[in-house]
């Protein structure tokens, strides 16, 4: 099995170490997912990943569902308007969603430090 799935098999057991999953992993684990699924299955197999990984650390607080989610939806959105190859030139034609500030573009900080966004998927900020 090449690396890649042995990655992405790891990831999806919630075995892979946060502290060696840095955001551009996140963006490259969402991609590959959504790479064999659609949006749907996508988000609901990466979430699952995501939370049994900050559950396995001890910080199941760390998981946050409206990033998670916006994140997810700008690389489909991304990915639906050109065609890539791999990962590597998916961000090298993407580089604003390896900065994980990208989301400031929708949503004002506060927004998404509250409660509710890291428990349900808030909508983009209206005021922005």
């Amino acid at each position: 099995m090449n690396e890649l799935y042995t990655d992405l098999a790891q990831f999806i057991r919630g075995e892979v170490d946060p502290g060696s999953f840095p955001h551009r992993e996140h963006v490259r684990m969402g991609f590959e997912m959504l790479r064999r699924h659609n949006f749907e299955e996508a988000a609901l197999h990466y979430c699952r990943a995501l939370r049994a990984m900050t559950a396995r650390a001890g910080k199941p607080m760390a998981f946050h569902l409206t990033m998670t989610i916006a994140f997810l939806a700008l690389i489909a959105e991304r990915m639906e308007a050109t065609q890539y190859s791999d990962f590597a030139s998916f961000a090298g034609g993407n580089p604003d969603l390896i900065d994980k500030s990208a989301l400031q573009r929708w949503y004002r900080p506060e927004r998404l430090a509250t409660d509710a966004a890291r428990r349900t998927f808030l909508l983009p900020d209206p005021r922005l």
